[in-house]
């Protein structure tokens, strides 16, 4: 399984300011099979300024969920550490 893009990214307001709330769709390929899951995630700042993701898919999928989502995770920490994210 992995993660190959995650496109269409809108971030949407939320009125807590330590909460970034985020929809787009996620491309995901495992056993040569290609397919597109809308999924809403959020990156909330702790007080220790450590962020964490929480990720919540909003289409069924075929596939363990857990290792899926530890890789949107990961995805999505990548894409805000390098600055990806919308403002």
């Amino acid at each position: 399984m992995k993660i190959l893009e995650i496109k269409e990214i809108v971030r949407k307001d939320v009125p807590i300011y330590y909460r970034r709330f985020f929809s787009g769709i996620a491309s995901i390929e495992f056993l040569d099979t290609l397919m597109e899951r809308r999924i809403d995630f959020f990156i909330e700042t702790k007080p220790t300024g450590e962020n964490e993701v929480i990720v919540t898919l909003a289409e069924p999928v075929d596939y363990p969920l857990v290792p899926l989502v530890k890789a949107l995770k990961t995805t999505i920490e990548t894409l805000d550490s390098n600055g990806a994210l919308p403002l």
